[in-house]
């Protein structure tokens, strides 16, 4: 008999400073911001903040966790290499 395919989790080994710093370098802090409208993201916005806020904040946690999963099963479409000089 054939295992069954596992679902894989997106989220699993990845740690709440690890799924930030993704979101930060894909959208940048503005454009986190904009997504998931919290201060810590918006005003005065860093790593070390964020992660003190969010894990004393299971809602905006998920919201991030969200987000993440997202962005790393949608990846972004790369441009087309540009043409050659000359």
């Amino acid at each position: 008999m054939a295992d069954a395919p596992r679902r894989v989790d997106p989220l699993h080994g990845v740690t709440l400073q690890a799924m930030i710093e993704h979101l930060v370098e894909r959208y940048g802090w503005a454009g986190l911001g904009a997504r998931i409208d919290i201060r810590c993201f918006t005003h005065e916005p860093s790593v070390g903040s964020s992660l003190r806020f969010l894990r004393k904040t299971p809602w905006a946690r998920a919201k991030v966790e969200s987000l993440y999963v997202h962005s790393v099963t949608h990846p972004r479409k790369t441009p087309p290499p540009a043409p050659p000089a000359g």
